[in-house]
């Protein structure tokens, strides 16, 4: 006898050499249909040994004989007709409910071409015809999976929609990983079944001669697990080839994946693939724990609803992938301006991570230009990262590079493996020189595995082979040294990311003469103004002063009146620089200035109009307009005397623009300026241009007239200040009358059902049961826990006013919903019955559960 270590090493081999082989070819059939391979010349060539029992055939030796032994001319000539589609197709094509032999039996037949043979698999219908294809059905169901947008969603309403089409007690969505390995990401389940969402399988489950099967045949089907398989005979050519089933519908499957069914309790299973591109993305694996044997007919209708759930999938797929193009074409706009305006990459590092962060997530970042290092979040320190540059020129240069697991490439890492655990490097210069790095920490990632995924191989009853676990319960296996993966999308915004930096580089080296030519103007610029200011402020506090003391009797009032000004002052001067890059209401700055300049005498400047928001650039250039303005008017204009005074009123145009308007009357009279002064240019040209807007000033004897125009990106309506509002509110909605504890839909129409529970669940009810008849709709309620029964009035062949009696007898609330016009004779036989006419909406639903709820409080 072997060791355990040389047992497993032999069990190994046996699987690597499995996944080396050609597609597993099984040279048996199921019970639930029979086969035969018949030559050009319709000589049958192999045939199943359960021919006889379900063709009615007295000999079994079929072999060697014509097929017009066993079947009638006018089948011949029918089923021939259908092969010739086969020229134009690689699937099988199919014939339903056609009899075969003359003598009243139907079959479903399915014809595929194996090599030069032509397989052609028989099942028997039973006496009511079997289950009938509905596109309709399964357009209905399809539409449901349609109104979701995510794949978890998505996949959770397909499986619940397989569910319902093909009656297995379970559907599974299993998705494949990058490693081979499968995770249950929804499913559907009768209740009491053990549920499997989110366990994960490993790959050796699933070999790759089964992943080839399962792109070549998208529907496997076990009716029966414990049902009887049937020989091919004979089970080789001339040639000694046996007959490739791989496309055979009734072709059995392994005794080992029997075996592993089994192990599972399952009793019957159905795989169907979910393609994508044409590679293997996932499968609906459905189980049932009895015997459930599905009409080929209906097993097309699942075809129909898989393909179908395969191009939803691609949609939204390629919805994403649009989504990524948008994303990073987003990000490439939103950083060019913030980093082509002059800054270098380390000045713009912050605002670079910020809008990076939206489309790339990480936990810590680094730039490492000319031999200078930045680093934010949770990163390497400075020589720390010298090493780590040196590792990033080793690789591919002029490529982004990223790793999830950095320590098992620069082993460096363990240093500093707190902080980092993978990283995504860009390049931004022509030499691998300097990088735009993002890190990201250590992810313990806890995968629940069904079973344990290092032991994938045991000895059983088919020897070393790959054998089921015998053990189905979930443990945790912990990845260390992982962060999480860089998906493709994230490469590849990392990819135009580059290229954006790369180009700013360049850029910024253009412009750098040019920056320091505007720098040198702008603050030629700034110290003319802020000499004119600093002049101007001196002559307001000499007035100040020299009003002041006219007004107050005493030193020490004179100096409270005169620190309340300049505070007034100051306060203006702080709107002026402390909100620059805030929307500001144009009254508040206004007020502030007018309250600085006049204090108690503010009243005298008037506004009306339009209440108006600024714009940051806007508010800047409206500050100095407005300080010039009020300033020239205490100094010469109408608020010089005591008797003048200033209008100001603001419109918001229907074009979105505002017109600002200041006229000055009652004050002495007005003349031009001999010379025009800073302030003057600045009350004229300002507006035009730092906001390409309009200002025209006029000197009238009266008083001065200014208009100016804001263009509409400048100003916005502001918001109506705080205070007394009269009341104009509506009634008040009464609240959505919402369900508790458990629910009951009498439907007949399964999409109608489960567009009823949606509503009764969305309406509060924590759980809702679906039937479609009234013995079993009697029987629930029999087992308490509803309190509330949406039923519909006609079931096809039966009515549902028994349930509705019972539901009276048990003091169960419940509504009728009915197609009919006329309701009399039921209103009459259940007085204050509420009755729902079809089609109805949640809505009013909730308007019937209202009304019940008001009869109930005696409203």
């Amino acid at each position: 006898m072997p060791d355990e270590k040389s047992g497993a090493a032999r069990a190994q081999v046996d699987l690597t050499t499995c996944d080396r082989e050609p597609i597993h070819i099984i040279g048996q059939v199921q019970s639930f249909g029979c086969l035969i391979a018949v030559s050009a010349d319709w000589i049958i060539a192999h045939a199943s040994a359960n021919c006889a029992e379900v063709l009615r055939l007295d000999e079994t030796e079929l072999a060697g004989r014509p097929v017009t032994d066993i079947l009638s001319p006018q089948a011949l000539h029918d089923l021939r007709t259908r092969m010739q589609m086969l020229r134009m197709q690689q699937s099988a094509v199919r014939v339903f409910g056609y009899d075969l032999r003359g003598d009243g039996q139907k079959y479903d037949v399915s014809i595929h071409q194996s090599g030069r043979l032509f397989v052609l698999e028989f099942e028997r219908r039973g006496t009511d015809g079997g289950d009938v294809h509905d596109p309709g059905l399964v357009q209905a169901l399809i539409g449901r999976v349609q109104r979701h947008g995510a794949l978890d969603t998505m996949a959770q309403e397909a499986a619940r929609g397989l569910k319902a089409l093909s009656g297995f007690g379970r559907v599974m969505v299993y998705k494949f990983e990058e490693d081979g390995s499968g995770t249950v990401i929804a499913e559907a389940r009768e209740s009491g079944m053990e549920p499997f969402l989110g366990l994960r399988y490993p790959a050796s489950d699933i070999p790759k001669q089964a992943r080839a099967l399962y792109v070549r045949s998208l529907l496997r089907i076990i009716p029966d697990v414990a049902a009887p398989v049937y020989p091919v005979q004979p089970e080789t050519d001339p040639n000694g080839e046996p007959l490739d089933l791989s496309l055979a519908v009734t072709r059995a499957v392994s005794p080992i994946h029997v075996e592993y069914l089994r192990n599972m309790g399952v009793a019957a299973s159905m795989s169907v693939s979910i393609l994508r591109n044409g590679q293997l993305w996932g499968l609906f694996a459905c189980h049932n724990d009895s015997p459930c044997y599905l009409s080929y007919e209906k097993r097309t209708s699942v075809e129909l609803f898989a393909q179908l759930f395969n191009y939803e999938l691609a949609q939204m797929e390629m919805t994403d992938e649009l989504g990524d193009i948008d994303r990073s074409r987003a990000l490439h706009d939103n950083l060019m301006p913030q980093l082509s305006n002059g800054c270098n990459l380390f000045a713009a590092f912050e605002d670079l991570c910020s809008g990076i962060g939206d489309v790339i997530p990480f936990d810590g970042a680094a730039i490492y230009s000319d031999g200078q290092y930045k680093a934010i979040g949770s990163a390497p320190a400075e020589e720390e990262f010298l090493g780590l540059v040196r590792f990033l020129n080793t690789t591919p240069p002029g490529q982004v590079y990223c790793n999830s697991n950095l320590i098992n490439r620069y082993p460096a890492t363990d240093g500093f493996a707190d902080r980092v655990a993978g990283l995504l490097a860009i390049p931004v210069s022509r030499t691998p020189r300097d990088y735009f790095v993002l890190f990201r920490r250590e992810v313990a990632k806890s995968v629940t595995w069904a079973g344990n995924p290092e032991k994938p191989v045991e000895p059983g009853p088919n020897g070393l082979r790959l054998t089921p676990r015998k053990s189905f319960e979930a443990w945790k296996e912990v990845a260390r040294g992982h962060c999480n993966p860089w998906k493709q999308r994230e490469q590849r915004t990392a990819e135009a990311l580059r290229t954006t930096l790369i180009e700013v580089v360049l850029k910024l080296a253009d412009e750098n003469n040019a920056a320091r030519k505007r720098a040198q103007d702008q603050q030629e610029l700034l110290i003319a103004e802020l000499n004119h200011r600093v002049r101007n402020i001196l002559n307001l506090i000499r007035g100040l002063v020299s009003q002041g003391k006219e007004s107050v009797k005493s030193a020490d009032a004179f100096g409270e009146v005169l620190d309340a000004r300049i505070h007034a002052l100051a306060r203006a001067h702080d709107q002026l620089t402390g909100s620059e890059w805030n929307w500001s209401p144009l009254s508040v700055l206004i007020g502030t200035e007018t309250e600085a300049f006049l204090a108690g005498k503010a009243s005298r400047v008037v506004m009306g109009g339009d209440a108006l928001e600024l714009s940051p650039a806007a508010f800047t250039c409206m500050a100095l307009v407005i300080h010039e303005m009020v300033t020239n008017s205490v100094k010469y204009g109408a608020l010089s005397d005591s008797s003048g005074r200033v209008e100001i009123r603001t419109t918001l145009n229907g074009d979105g623009t505002a017109a600002l308007s200041w006229r000055e009357c009652d004050g002495p009279p007005v003349k031009a300026p001999a010379r025009r002064g800073f302030g003057s240019t600045l009350i004229e040209q300002s507006v035009l241009f730092e906001l390409k807007g309009e200002a025209d000033v006029r000197y009238r004897i009266t008083g001065l007239e200014a208009d100016f125009l804001l263009p509409a990106r400048h100003v916005r309506k502001a918001e109506k200040p705080a205070g007394p509002v009269p009341d104009t509110r509506a009634r008040q909605a009464p609240a959505v009358p919402r369900l508790s504890g458990g629910a009951m839909v009498l439907e007949d129409n399964m999409i109608i059902a489960m567009d009823a529970a949606d509503m009764l669940t969305q309406l509060g009810a924590e759980k809702v049961e679906t039937c479609s008849g009234v013995t079993t709709a009697l029987n629930l309620l029999e087992q308490g826990g509803t309190q509330f029964v949406l039923a519909d009035m006609n079931l096809g062949s039966e009515t549902s006013l028994p349930v509705v009696e019972r539901c009276r007898e048990l003091g169960i609330a419940v509504v009728l919903a009915t197609g009919y016009g006329s309701t009399d004779e039921v209103a009459e036989r259940f007085p204050g019955l509420n009755i729902l006419k079809k089609p109805y909406t949640v809505e009013q639903l909730s308007a019937v559960l209202e009304t019940m709820a008001a009869a109930e409080n005696g409203g």
